[in-house]
């Protein structure tokens, strides 16, 4: 059976009008990650809406090619300006920008290149075997399990994302819940915060939230800073030396990409921290002679950055098909979509639509290796496109957010809905207050509300099974635990133990 879905799939990735549509998606995910600023939540977000009328399988295909294109994308102008085009590749700098110094820019952005191909391959494999063993998991799940899977995203999400100030993330995450409860509640359809406007009890539509948290802010940066830095020149590709270099570092990819879609499983973590900890692997696993060439132009760390931060992509869409909670910023975009276009992703995916999966991992393998033909064959174009001034490109994006966020349903209160919560993240971001737990809350929201309340209602209001179950248990622990780690107890103690 699983044979025939792969086929399927196939032949669907195969067919002329998905081949265009792959292609121009991808392309359109490497510009976007060649800009600095321009991330590939935004690229997806805007995307989605777009979209919206397109045939099922067509939007699936444009929408993983955007998400594929707009991470691989990012290693370009990190490695020929020594500016991350994404966070995802703000690793990729520290080696990758001495290479172009050193007249190896075609070969850094070669192997860049080359080994996100390979990283996003291998993590499709891991969507393909530990999906079902996940969703079978997930069946052991009920309210009291999804509610504090719930809680422990927004948790982990907020800790991650605001690693300096914790408690920022977390404020973020209860902000986005808040604004998840609008509208007429899942359980008693009851109106909430609604205030007789009937737009509001249909609920806050998600594309536009997303638009606007992370398309204005990007937008009034443009018009802050100067962003016309001379464009390093690059030498050739060195195809031949970037082959061998990658088949020499097999091991280093293997490695990194297993940390990277084990990272990617965690919800809420991302593809920048795969890339951070790939990279910090390889270099800690080096010899000290080989240690001190980190940060000079080695190879390996551009090779390890860019296989961690791309088989991310994969782990971040197992917890999205087997438990419908995100692994990252981008995987959230992607739910909402998923969504959008009728799939439910979650314990129940493998019988309401066993070939999704297969869909989804075949799109994925054919997006990676257009991304590395694209990549590779219009890399002077895109090193180009850094030269535009950000502030008569940000307008044609600004009429993209208007366009996106109108589309979900054709109608202009979406519109409005996307300008409040453009100036909702301009503040966040002003605060320093991450917006990913923000969009996390506003997705995890009607789980965290539907659950809690079909769980009391089926206990008789007693919070009892809570501390009984489980999994239940399991979860509690490691919420209370990272609560009070971040708030430094365990610090506390261990100082007053060494005190004593």
């Amino acid at each position: 059976m699983a044979l025939e879905y792969l086929a399927a799939a196939f032949a669907t990735a195969l067919q002329p009008m998905n081949l265009l549509v792959m292609f121009l998606s991808t392309l359109a995910g490497l510009v976007m990650g060649v800009l600095p600023g321009l991330s590939a939540t935004m690229a997806i977000a805007l995307l989605t809406g777009l979209t919206y009328n397109f045939p099922t399988q067509t939007a699936l295909i444009s929408l993983l090619s955007i998400y594929v294109g707009s991470i691989s994308g990012g290693c370009q102008s990190a490695i020929l300006l020594n500016i991350p085009g994404t966070p995802a590749s703000a690793a990729t700098a520290l080696d990758g920008h001495p290479m172009a110094l050193q007249g190896k820019g075609g070969l850094a952005i070669f192997l860049a290149t080359t080994v996100s191909c390979i990283g996003t391959l291998i993590s499709v494999v891991f969507v393909l075997t530990l999906t079902p063993v996940l969703t079978s998991l997930a069946l052991k799940f009920a309210s009291w399990e999804f509610f504090l899977l719930s809680i422990f995203g927004i948790l982990i999400c907020g800790t991650i994302t605001a690693q300096a100030e914790p408690i920022k993330g977390w404020i973020s995450g209860i902000l986005g819940l808040i604004v998840a409860m609008i509208g007429l509640d899942t359980v008693d359809t009851i109106a909430r915060f609604s205030y007789g406007n009937v737009n509001l009890m249909s609920g806050i539509q998600l594309i536009p939230v997303m638009i606007g948290l992370f398309g204005f802010p990007e937008i009034v940066r443009a018009f802050k800073r100067h962003s016309n830095e001379e464009v390093v020149k690059s030498s050739k590709f060195e195809m031949k030396k970037g082959f061998k270099l990658v088949g020499k570092n097999i091991f280093t990819v293997i490695r990194s990409a297993c940390i990277g879609v084990g990272v990617g499983i965690i919800p809420g973590v991302g593809e920048d921290t795969g890339g951070w900890l790939s990279y910090w692997a390889t270099r800690s696993l080096s010899s000290d002679k080989e240690k001190e060439t980190f940060g000079k132009g080695n190879p390996r760390g551009v090779i390890s950055v860019e296989t961690g931060n791309n088989s991310c992509i994969g782990g971040a869409i197992i917890p999205v098909l087997s438990l419908a909670v995100p692994g990252s910023a981008p995987a959230a975009v992607l739910l909402a979509a998923f969504l959008m276009h009728g799939y439910r992703p979650g314990p129940l995916l493998m019988t309401e639509s066993p070939d999704f999966l297969y869909n989804v991992c075949i799109y994925l393998a054919f997006a990676s290796i257009s991304m590395w033909l694209i990549a590779l064959l219009l890399s002077k174009v895109t090193v180009r496109i850094l030269g535009v001034n950000k502030k008569y490109l940000m307008p044609l994006i600004y009429v993209l957010c208007v366009i996106g966020s109108y589309l979900i349903n054709y109608n202009l209160f979406d519109v409005k809905v996307m300008f409040v919560f453009g100036i909702i993240g301009l503040v966040l971001t002003s605060l320093k207050f991450p917006a990913a737990p923000f969009l996390l809350g506003v997705i995890l929201g009607p789980m965290l509300d539907s659950n809690l309340r079909r769980a009391l209602k089926l206990s008789n209001g007693s919070f009892t099974p809570l501390f009984t179950r489980p999994i239940c248990i399991f979860f509690l622990i490691i919420i209370v635990g990272m609560i009070l780690a971040q708030l430094g107890v365990f610090k506390l103690f261990k100082g007053k133990k060494i005190a004593d």
